[in-house]
């Protein structure tokens, strides 16, 4: 069905061009879109018509018009005035709409399609023959772009990522949910990852500036069939999960870039529990003081590099060993160890990782 706002601006294209009053009513009398105030006025003549064998006819000095999807009647369109004219634009006004909703009915098809693909409910066979009636490349390079913001989505933002995005017709553009938007890009064969990070970025700016700031936009790896398209959905599903709990100051993050958050992120509950009573026995390293957290977070930063870390901690170098020196005999890992460090590194993911599953379950 095309939206209310797609109606008024057709109509009120026309208007400009023709200089006729137009409005668009559905099969109860209600307008749906007018470039004219008295509209309402019509709601019981629209109803008698709509029950009328006639396509058209004139009532009351205006021209009244059926418009057909498929031989089933959608809406009532009137124009104003009984001029032959006026008759002629008003044909061409209903040939307009016709193509509208073949058009969209299209696109939801599509839309339709591209759902049940990223959510798995569709057979092999299913998604190459539906493809195929579709008019959709099956071996196109794709990659899905997962949007979401805080807000629950709404038409605007879905019609602004699509704009900035050019309505190309190999992309696909839907939402599976209340606040995500979808965004299925084909590429060409030069396009890499580092294109993806702009694309990504774009469809960040599409939004508005308090939307945009709560707003995460996570990607997938390229996929070379349209059977692997649900892949690359998980996989920038993932990504936007695992970066909400490792890569929270990120508003782009890309599946690829996850690292050993990826791995953490899998592991069952019961087992990271067990992985942090065997490295620290009762203790955890977020019960660490304000000032250990900052001492481990910067030596992770600096690559294990103590005069480094004690120049940006503008601390004097002894103090900094001695701090680690404390770290190793509390906790019996010695940071300055590669595979200590390791271990600790680990540790702390894992208590986040914890820590945001908990934090889902209130």
């Amino acid at each position: 069905m095309i939206s209310n706002q797609i109606l008024q601006s057709t109509i009120d294209g026309l208007k400009m061009i023709s200089r006729i009053d137009f409005a668009v009513i559905d099969l109860e009398g209600n307008v749906l879109a007018s470039t004219n105030a008295e509209a309402e006025e019509f709601r019981s003549a629209v109803v008698s018509f709509v029950d009328s064998p006639a396509d058209s006819q004139v009532v009351q000095g205006h021209q009244f018009f059926k418009i057909f999807d498929e031989n089933q009647l959608e809406y009532i369109l009137i124009a104003n005035g009984s001029s032959d004219d006026v008759n002629m634009v008003g044909k061409m006004t209903v040939f307009q709409i016709q193509n509208l909703l073949v058009a969209y009915k299209e696109r939801f098809d599509k839309d339709n399609f591209i759902k049940n693909l990223l959510l798995d409910n569709l057979l092999l066979v299913d998604i190459y023959n539906r493809a195929k009636k579709l008019h959709i490349e099956a071996e196109a390079r794709r990659v899905v772009f997962l949007l979401e913001t805080d807000h629950e989505k709404d038409s605007s933002s879905l019609e602004s990522v699509r704009t900035v995005l050019g309505n190309r017709n190999g992309d696909f553009i839907t939402a599976v949910d209340e606040k995500s938007i979808i965004v299925v890009k084909e590429l060409s064969p030069a396009d890499g990852y580092q294109e993806m990070e702009k694309i990504a970025r774009q469809i960040l700016d599409a939004l508005s500036g308090e939307k945009r700031e709560q707003a995460h936009v996570a990607y997938g790896t390229i996929v070379e069939e349209i059977k692997e398209v649900s892949r690359s959905y998980k996989e920038a599903r993932m990504a936007l999960d695992v970066g909400k709990i490792f890569f929270s100051e990120k508003k782009i993050i890309a599946y690829s870039s996850l690292g050993i958050g990826r791995l953490i992120y899998q592991l069952p509950i019961p087992l990271c529990k067990m992985f942090i009573r065997e490295i620290f026995g009762g203790k955890s390293p977020d019960d660490f003081d304000e000032e250990t957290l900052t001492t481990i977070n910067k030596f992770f930063e600096n690559s294990l590099n103590v005069s480094e870390t004690s120049r940006q901690l503008y601390i004097h170098r002894n103090t900094l060993v001695y701090r680690l020196d404390k770290l190793q005999k509390s906790t019996g890992l010695d940071l300055r160890v590669f595979e200590d460090a390791i271990t600790f590194k680990i540790a702390l993911m894992v208590v986040k990782y914890m820590k945001y599953m908990e934090s889902l379950e209130y």
